[in-house]
């Protein structure tokens, strides 16, 4: 296989002489590593390389030179090679230049010069960058392989299970892929075995359960040791930042995962408010980097088991799993955030996920284009869906109850929204039915301020109105309110549900009415349900573990 580029530009010779020494030093083994000395001769360089088909990772530009300079240069490689990361060199006097290309030409990151060491100042930088290239980058040939239709529940479950676990995979529509149909023939497959999930090296699997799956492709599905220090259940970003800390800080961790980490954030096209991302970075990415900083601590990860229930073992807090297994730990974090409610419209419920998705993976986005889709939402998430399903569908319409986006919507994403010309935003209405022969075909949209019914015609529904817990699992030990939410910290004193707290000193901050047993993030009563809170709270969850280890 032929190696990716990495491309140096710099008028100054001996400056791009050890730009170019810097990089094949320590990234020449995987990358081709190709130096330019004026932006016209890296573009013509480009240009070649565009011909040839050659994979172009990363250009990295001086700002400063003569008759180009680096924004421009890298501004004709973002229309040449879309998918290079982009890098500029500059100087502290350039960085408001540098700060306008971030939103100009989608500039990926600026460093200052000079960056001597370059293992503490340069490395770390293109490490993070060409991760990310390579994320969206996998080679084809070692790609999982799903073959099903796509009006199949479980076809969908299989892509979005693997598309949030950063699993590549290639999907082949039966219908509309000649080597879809080739592999199930190969496969000596039937109707009932779809999806067909071909993994290499491995057995083919034929409608594969969640865990099945999971075993194939090598993702831990079981602890392994018999007592943790914590168990945290849910790997969403409050569960995934206790994890960090808490292993960080010396304590045997595992995370519990019924799906796949991230939660609901994991499945944003983008969060643009997160503190220290002024680009703003998917939920798949920020899930990415989480796992990968809470595994380089030790934390264990253990994927695709769903906890029914909860036992209290003297100083043992455990969590049985469905069918057999369980985790014993000596304390124990309830992340397990929300689940999008249901749209409760006659026709839909019949319909399953055929067309009608609660929530939005990028595989889903990518499969509109070209169509009308509906989305039916007004909270942030919603918003974010809109935007990114905009980028492939010929028109999106927003059905909001509200009188106003404004009321639920951050105000970055309405102003994004008005400006895109293929999104319509329906104030005041409803979804009320919904209708198809085994897939959606057509919504009857209501429009309260007119008092009229309409029905539009689309295969696409994706649904954002607000979140319930799942929290039965807990039992009767620890208390939630009437909906769900587990009531924690002060408010378990001042609650009539709540029993009589054990022990005298007082529960702490994050605290459910069981010692030991914490709650973070959405799952928890009268959270923030932001991103940044739910990481905050999954941080301070562990140094109030600490306090209650040190009592027992």
């Amino acid at each position: 296989m032929t190696k990716p580029i990495i491309l140096a530009v710099d008028d100054d010779p001996g400056v791009s002489r050890a730009v170019a020494r810097d990089l094949r030093a320590r990234y020449g083994a995987d990358y081709r590593i190709i130096r330019a000395t004026s932006g016209a001769e890296a573009l013509a360089t480009l240009a070649q390389l565009t011909l040839r088909d050659r994979s172009v990772a990363l250009v990295a530009s001086d700002q400063r030179m003569p008759e180009m300079t680096g924004i421009e240069v890298l501004e004709e490689v973002r229309r040449q090679a879309p998918d290079a990361k982009l890098l500029l060199l500059t100087a502290y006097a350039d960085t408001d230049v540098a700060i306008k290309a971030i939103n100009d030409i989608g500039l990926d990151y600026y460093m200052l010069k000079p960056w001597d060491p370059p293992e503490e100042l340069f490395y770390p930088v293109i490490d993070d960058l060409l991760s990310d290239w390579n994320q969206d980058h996998p080679d084809d040939t070692s790609e999982v392989r799903v073959v099903g239709h796509r009006w199949s529940d479980r076809s969908h479950e299989v892509k979005t299970f693997l598309a949030r676990n950063h699993v590549p995979y290639r999907w082949l529509d039966i219908e509309q892929d000649d080597e879809g149909q080739r592999l199930l023939e190969l496969a000596q497959g039937q109707a009932g075995d779809l999806p067909l999930v071909l993994v290499p090296d491995g057995e083919t699997l034929r409608t594969p359960s969640t865990l099945e799956l999971a075993d194939a492709l090598g993702l831990r599905t079981r602890a392994e040791q018999p007592l943790y220090d914590l168990c945290i259940v849910g790997g969403g970003p409050a569960g995934l930042a206790a994890a960090v800390y808490a292993a960080s800080e010396g304590l045997r961790t595992v995370v519990v995962e019924r799906d796949a980490p991230g939660g609901q954030a994991g499945q944003s096209a983008s969060i643009e408010n997160y503190l220290g991302f002024p680009k703003g970075l998917s939920g798949a990415d920020l899930t990415h980097r989480a796992v990968a900083q809470a595994a380089r601590f030790g934390a264990e990860m253990v994927l695709a088991r769903d906890v029914v229930g909860f036992e209290m073992r003297g100083p043992v807090r455990a969590v049985r799993f469905d069918g057999r297994g369980e985790v014993e730990s000596r304390a124990l974090l309830i992340a397990t955030g929300v689940s999008y409610r249901r749209l409760d419209a006659p026709g839909l419920e019949q319909l399953g996920v055929h067309g009608a998705y609660y929530g939005a993976t990028a595989s889903e986005a990518s499969q509109c284009q070209g169509e009308d889709v509906y989305v039916v939402g007004a909270a942030n998430s919603a918003g974010q869906a809109a935007l990114n399903l905009a980028r492939y569908a010929k028109r999106v319409v927003m059905v909001v109850r509200a009188n106003r986006l404004e009321d639920t919507m951050s105000q970055y994403l309405v102003g994004r929204i008005r400006s895109m010309e293929n999104i319509e935003v329906r104030l005041r209405s409803e979804v009320v039915a919904a209708r198809g022969d085994g897939h959606l075909e057509a919504l009857t949209v209501a429009d309260r301020a007119a008092n009229t019914e309409e029905e539009v015609l689309t295969a696409w529904l994706f649904v954002f109105i607000g979140a319930s817990p799942r929290t039965d699992w807990l039992g009767t030990d620890v208390v939630r309110d009437d909906k769900g939410f587990v009531i924690t910290g002060h408010d378990l004193l001042s609650s009539t549900q709540a029993p009589r707290w054990p022990l005298s000193r007082a529960p702490f901050a994050l605290e459910t009415s069981v010692p030991g047993v914490f709650a973070a993030g959405d799952v928890r009563l009268d959270s923030m349900k932001r991103v940044a809170s739910a990481v905050g709270e999954g941080a301070m969850s562990v140094y109030l573990v600490h306090r209650y280890l040190a009592t027992i």
